[in-house]
């Protein structure tokens, strides 16, 4: 039996699992998936399993998206160009790593027919997601983003990377026409972004990278204030759905009752 799984830290809220679990029991192949928090240090003997063929797949997430890239072999031109990895494999005895992220977020958007040509968009976060999401807007036409980290030398970096990319302070706001969580604030119930909503107005799109919990605070004062609404939970399944592809060669259906099991337990 194959043996799949998630790393990161922490990892409790991660219904990875869950899905891929799901998948593997529909496409009747023998395998299971698994996630273990971990810390740094850990990383070079994860690797190590899967050269070692005791592990086929490891999907990564917040905090070591750019850690795992030293104990690589190569990287994919996406996971190249952002720095982040999120989904590793062995091929020809070499430990690949690859992003799947990019074309979740841009299948997200798809899904609900949100066009971002020629828009502006203003993302909170710098670290894990945020170089993915930064790709896709540019790869599908954005006009203008703006990023703002409370570390901004992270925004600073980024920007070495991205020099359109326009950076505020941390508690500034941006007018913009998609406003997008790429932190990890909202996975614990007290966690809240200072973000001054009523300057940026009304009938924006705010987007949470989170989907567990379905809505975080950011995205319930968002519809306060008359805006639209939307959670990670399609872009999560449509990097998954990805990963799965890579590793099993088969490519899984996302329906309803996909959805359903992404909801809160």
């Amino acid at each position: 039996m194959k043996k799949y799984l998630v790393i990161g830290n922490p990892i409790e809220h991660s219904l990875s699992p869950k899905l891929h679990n799901y998948w593997i029991k529909e496409n009747n192949i023998d395998a299971i998936y698994d996630k273990k928090s971990i810390k740094e240090e850990d990383i070079k003997e994860i690797i190590s399993k899967l050269k070692n063929d005791n592990i086929s797949g490891i999907n990564v997430t917040v905090p070591f998206k750019k850690k795992v890239i030293p104990f690589l072999n190569e990287l994919t031109t996406l996971a190249q160009e952002t720095d982040s990895v999120n989904t590793i494999y062995k091929k020809e005895n070499k430990i690949i790593g690859d992003n799947t992220d990019i074309g979740g977020f841009e299948h997200a958007l798809k899904h609900i027919n949100y066009n971002v040509r020629g828009k502006k968009a203003f993302i909170l976060g710098a670290g894990g997601v945020a170089p993915s999401i930064i790709y896709a807007l540019k790869k599908i036409g954005i006009s203008k983003i703006t990023l703002s980290n409370r570390t901004k030398e992270k925004a600073e970096f980024l920007k070495n990377k991205y020099p359109d990319l326009n950076v505020i302070n941390w508690g500034e706001t941006s007018n913009s026409d998609i406003i997008i969580n790429a932190t990890s604030l909202g996975l614990k119930e007290n966690d809240e972004i200072k973000l001054d909503y009523s300057k940026i107005g009304k009938n924006k799109l705010f987007y949470d990278i989170i989907y567990n919990p379905g809505k975080t605070k950011f995205l319930i004062k968002a519809k306060k204030f008359n805006n639209k609404i939307e959670n990670g939970k399609y872009m999560f399944a449509c990097q998954a759905q990805l990963a799965f592809q890579i590793w099993h060669n088969v490519k899984p259906i996302i329906n309803e009752k996909v959805l359903e099991l992404l909801e809160n337990d």
